[in-house]
C-alpha cells in the first residue's frame, strides 16, 4: 500500500494529527500556517516536512495528495476550493461552510474536481456511537423513530477562555452556539443514515456573567445552547443541542426505535443502554442489559492513543480508505453542507423563536440556485469583513464596539497578571 503524501493547514489542531496519520499509512510531507514559530517548532518535531506560510505555495508541494483543513471554524471553505481545484483530496475541520452561498460553492467545485472531499467530524467515531451504529444498522431496533444528541462542553476558567478566545474579533466571541452542531447532530447522521430535511430551534438564554462563571471574561454571547428539532428524510425526528454550555461536560446520545432504544450513559465512559419492549426483545437477547463498547481489534490500539475518543484516528482512516477504494467518504460534501445547513438556518428559526426552515438538497441544482447569493455571517474574518447576522436574538446582547474593547483589555489584563505570576 502506497503511503499517501499528506500536507496540513493550521498547526493548532493540526499538530495533533501526526501520529493518525503515520498509523494510516499516511506521510505528512508539508505544513502550512502562518505562525512562524509554529512552523519552526514543525521543522524541528518531523524530519523532511516542508514549511509553508502561503497556502497557494504549499498546495503546490510537489506530489502533495491530500490536505487537511484545520485553519479557523469558519474560513474553510475558500481553502477548500482551491484545494479542488488542483485535484487534491481535501479533509476539513469542521464546519464546512460558514454562510449557504459558501456551501453552494464548495458542492459545485467538488462536483467539478476529481479529488474528493471529507468533513472531519469525529464524534461519530467515538466507540460507543459506532456500537449504536452496528446494533441499529443490525434491524433489532426497528426503524429510527426518534433520536437525541447533546454536546455540551462548557469553558468556564479564565485560563480557558483566554486560550480559547484570545480576542473579541475571534470566531468563538460571534459564533451562535447552534453553529457547533455537528458533534450533536453528526453521530445521529451516522447511526441511522437520516438526512434532515426541516429545522426549528429555540435559544437557551442565560447570560454568563463574573459570578457564574469566567470571572472578569465572559463571552458576550448570552445563549447556553439552541435547542433542535429536525424532521428528516425517512420521517424520523431527530432533537439536538449546539455547543451547549450548561450543566456538566457530557456527550449523550439516544436512538429509540419501533422495537427498542439504544444509547450511551452519562458518566460511564463507553457504556451502552440497550433495551427493548418486552414483547420485541430478540431471542437470546436480554430485554434491558448495558455494556462496555470497544473498538474493532485491528483499530483498538491506535484509535486509543488519538483524541476525541479514537475519533481523531478514524477520520483519517475513512478518508484515506475513500482515496485508495476510489469511492466518496462517508461525510463527503452533501453531508457537511446538510450538517452546516441545520445549523445555519436553525439560528435564523432561533432568531425568530421556532420559525420553521426547509434544509435544501445540495445535490439539486435547484435548491442550489435559492442560496447561492445567501453569504450572511455572524463573524468577523481575517480580511476584516465584518459579521452580517446578529449572533443572538437579544438586542441588548449584540457585540458593540464597546463591549468587545472591554473584553480585549479584561484579556490583556489577565494575561498581564498570569505574566506577572
Amino acid at each position: 500500500m502506497d503511503k499517501i503524501k499528506f500536507g496540513i493547514f493550521g498547526l493548532g489542531r493540526g499538530s495533533g494529527f501526526y501520529d493518525g496519520v503515520a498509523a494510516n499509512n499516511g506521510e505528512v510531507v508539508a505544513v502550512c500556517d502562518f505562525d512562524e514559530e509554529k512552523l519552526k517548532k514543525a521543522k524541528a518535531e518531523h524530519e523532511g516536512v516542508t514549511t509553508y506560510t502561503d497556502f497557494d505555495e504549499f498546495i503546490n508541494h510537489e506530489g502533495l495528495e491530500a490536505v487537511f483543513l484545520c485553519n479557523y471554524f469558519h474560513e474553510h471553505t475558500p481553502y477548500a476550493i482551491k484545494a479542488l481545484e488542483k485535484n487534491i483530496h481535501v479533509l476539513s475541520e469542521c464546519t464546512s461552510n460558514i454562510s449557504m452561498g459558501e456551501g453552494v460553492q464548495l458542492v459545485r467545485a467538488c462536483e467539478k474536481s476529481k479529488a474528493y472531499y471529507m468533513i472531519a467530524e469525529n464524534y461519530p467515531f467515538m466507540k460507543f456511537n459506532q456500537e449504536m451504529r452496528k446494533v441499529y444498522r443490525s434491524g433489532v431496533l426497528g426503524k429510527a423513530l426518534f433520536c437525541e444528541g447533546e454536546y455540551n462542553h462548557p469553558i468556564i476558567s479564565q485560563k480557558e477562555i483566554a486560550h480559547y478566545c484570545p480576542t473579541s474579533k475571534h470566531w468563538r466571541y460571534h459564533i451562535p452556539r447552534i453553529y457547533y452542531i455537528t458533534h450533536s447532530l453528526g453521530p445521529l447522521m451516522y447511526i441511522t443514515g437520516a438526512f434532515p430535511k426541516r429545522v426549528t430551534a429555540m435559544p437557551v438564554f442565560g447570560p454568563l456573567n463574573a459570578e457564574n462563571g469566567g470571572g472578569d471574561l465572559y463571552w458576550r454571547l448570552p445563549d447556553r445552547s439552541a435547542v433542535v428539532t429536525i424532521l428528516n428524510d425517512d420521517d424520523s425526528v431527530f432533537r439536538v443541542t449546539g455547543w451547549s454550555h450548561f450543566g456538566g461536560h457530557a456527550n449523550t446520545y439516544r436512538v429509540c426505535g419501533e422495537l427498542g432504544q439504544i444509547e450511551n450513559l452519562r458518566a460511564e465512559d463507553g457504556k451502552v443502554l440497550l433495551s427493548f419492549n418486552a414483547e420485541h426483545t430478540p431471542e437470546g437477547m436480554e430485554r434491558v442489559s448495558s455494556y462496555e463498547a470497544d473498538f474493532e481489534p485491528d483499530a483498538k490500539e491506535a484509535a486509543e492513543k488519538a483524541g476525541h475518543g479514537g475519533g481523531d484516528f478514524f477520520i483519517v482512516r475513512e478518508f484515506f480508505n475513500a482515496i485508495r477504494e476510489n469511492r466518496k467518504p462517508i461525510f463527503d460534501e452533501y453531508f457537511a453542507t446538510t450538517m452546516a445547513s441545520v445549523a445555519i438556518l436553525g439560528h435564523r428559526s432561533a432568531l425568530e423563536y421556532g420559525k420553521p426552515y426547509d434544509i435544501p438538497d445540495f445535490r439539486k441544482e435547484e435548491d442550489r440556485l435559492l442560496y447561492e447569493n445567501d453569504f450572511l455571517t455572524p463573524c468577523y474574518h481575517s480580511d476584516g469583513s465584518a459579521p452580517t447576522i446578529v449572533n443572538t436574538e437579544r438586542a441588548e446582547y449584540v457585540p458593540t464596539e464597546e463591549t468587545m474593547k472591554a473584553y480585549d483589555e479584561a484579556v490583556a489584563a489577565y494575561k498581564a497578571s498570569v505574566t506577572e505570576e
